[in-house]
């Protein structure tokens, strides 16, 4: 009974600790660059939009292309910073608790 117990005790510092981390995760913001900081993505932890910024020497007619792929560019630059730091809150909040392969938290 004593092992329930203390199993019990750790489900729930466990659940704490996966709350606290999500939090920090909704917190997290991460910036994408690309065409050499010409275009900047700002992403919010779920990883929505929260700014787009354009160098105004790009916003010519001629140059229309090569801006949309320069915001995808940033895009994924900060999607993959951003994903980066939410599997590092998430590991931290994990401590030594291995997953089995495929399984998400929460569940």
């Amino acid at each position: 009974m004593k092992d329930l117990m203390g199993l019990m005790k750790q489900a729930k510092e466990m659940q704490a600790k996966m709350e606290t981390a999500q939090a920090q995760v909704a917190d997290l913001v991460a910036q994408g660059r690309s065409g050499g900081g010409l275009v900047t993505v700002t992403l919010a932890g779920e990883g929505n939009m929260k700014a787009l910024k354009i160098d105004p020497s790009l916003l010519s007619s001629e140059e229309a292309e090569i801006v949309e792929d320069l915001i995808i560019a940033a895009y994924q630059d900060a999607k993959v910073k951003l994903d980066m730091a939410k599997a590092e809150a998430m590991k931290s909040a994990m401590g030594d608790i291995q997953l089995p392969p495929g399984m998400k938290m929460p569940f």
